[in-house]
């Protein structure tokens, strides 16, 4: 696995306050949609992979679904979600690497990932999750994707990037469809999972510009960047939102996948 994109999972775990306030929230439809797929009982065990603030945990509680197990890398991002969910006694949260940690096989009804996945080696993470999973249990591993708009505002970002930061100019990011096709390929490969379904979920948040710039610093390529650019790039890419009005339209890609286990 790529050096640079190891480095990456391990930046989230100092800002585990900003991430919970800037990130978007996943729709309710998702959850939904993700229990009418799993048909699994309310007592049923679920496990979540890379919690991180309980973003995700939140939406499966919400819906009644209380027993979780979650496993989240960052130290700081592990006490976050315990303590956010101190009141639920069959939430428990365990702080370690997935791919290491140790746990009873076929324990779990159901596993959920909420774009984190990714930063576990697909060829141990699949296995493992499969081994985890009960009889044709269900895998619902979900991600947020970029999607770079042809509007004014979004094309005099694009020349910030340009300036200050060419490797992470939008246009070289693949596209959401390049994505789910990629992450189609995984899912399925070695026969582990079957009866995939993909759906997605679009919508548009507003942010100011200030905001805006906290988003992006939750990112984990933009946190690895220097300083130096970093302030630079920050600083070009608020002042063009100030230029239009202040606040920016961002469109919101969601992508779920639904697989059961093919034992």
């Amino acid at each position: 696995m790529d050096v640079n994109f190891e480095e990456r999972k391990y930046t989230f775990d100092d800002i585990a306050e900003e991430y919970e306030k800037i990130r978007p929230t996943y729709p309710k439809e998702l959850f939904q949609d993700l229990f009418t797929y799993a048909n699994i009982e309310k007592e049923d065990r679920i496990l979540e992979i890379g919690c991180g603030t309980g973003k995700a945990t939140e939406g499966l509680v919400e819906l009644g679904y209380k027993q979780i197990d979650c496993i989240e890398l960052g130290e700081r991002l592990a006490q976050f979600t315990a303590s956010k969910f101190q009141n639920e006694n069959g939430i428990h949260v365990y702080q370690g690497d997935f791919e290491n940690w140790n746990q009873q096989d076929g324990l779990y009804a159901l596993a959920v990932s909420a774009t984190a996945f990714h930063f576990i080696n697909p060829e141990i993470g699949y296995l493992k999750v499969a081994n985890l999973l009960r009889e044709h249990g269900t895998m619902a591993f979900f991600w947020t994707y970029h999607i770079q708009p042809d509007t004014d505002v979004f094309r005099e970002i694009e020349d910030c990037y340009e300036k200050y930061a060419p490797h992470l100019h939008p246009n070289k990011l693949p596209t959401p469809e390049e994505l789910i096709e990629e992450r189609t390929n995984l899912t399925i490969q070695h026969n582990l999972f079957q009866n995939l379904v993909v759906k997605t979920y679009q919508w548009t948040d507003t942010y100011t510009s200030d905001d805006y710039i906290a988003l992006l610093h939750t990112q984990s390529a933009h946190r690895l960047l220097s300083q130096e650019v970093k302030e630079k790039l920050f600083y070009s890419i608020h002042s063009v939102i100030e230029k239009h009005g202040g606040k920016i339209e961002k469109p919101q890609f969601v992508a779920l996948y639904l697989a059961r286990k093919n034992w």
